[in-house]
């Protein structure tokens, strides 16, 4: 299985675990944006962007992990668009909570995931050995 993670700067040690978790299970990352750091020209800028579009697309799994950015709402959509499995994950149910929610959390095609990081390895393992 193919994965996308989208998520903030903020969740980055969060995104990175995840990543490592899920390619120790034989998984594939199509895009590692947390790579980057000191991005200072509009031309890297797009070229990071190009990437992230590429491995949205390339991704059977895209994981939107909350605290997310602009760009992870942007990635959501590319996903809920391109007709991805989308899993949104937050440690806890703010994603739930009418001030703080989003109308494209609850369509049909995200599946929410609220509790520990190992829960949601956990959930994106077997909901992959399951299915496939």
């Amino acid at each position: 299985m193919k994965f996308y993670i989208a998520s903030s700067l903020k969740n980055i040690e969060n995104v990175r675990l995840l990543a490592e978790n899920l390619k120790s299970l034989g998984f594939q990352h199509t895009y590692d944006w947390s790579i980057h750091s000191n991005i200072d020209s509009i031309t890297k800028l797009r070229m990071i962007g190009e990437e992230e579009v590429s491995g949205v697309l390339a991704a059977d799994v895209v994981i939107v992990m909350l605290p997310a950015g602009k760009g992870s709402h942007v990635e959501l959509g590319i996903a809920l668009g391109s007709g991805k499995k989308i899993y949104l994950y937050s440690s806890t149910n703010e994603l739930n909570e009418i001030g703080n929610t989003c109308t494209f959390y609850h369509v049909d095609s995200v599946e929410q995931r609220i509790g520990s990081l190992e829960e949601l390895i956990n959930s994106v393992r077997l909901d992959f050995q399951d299915h496939h």
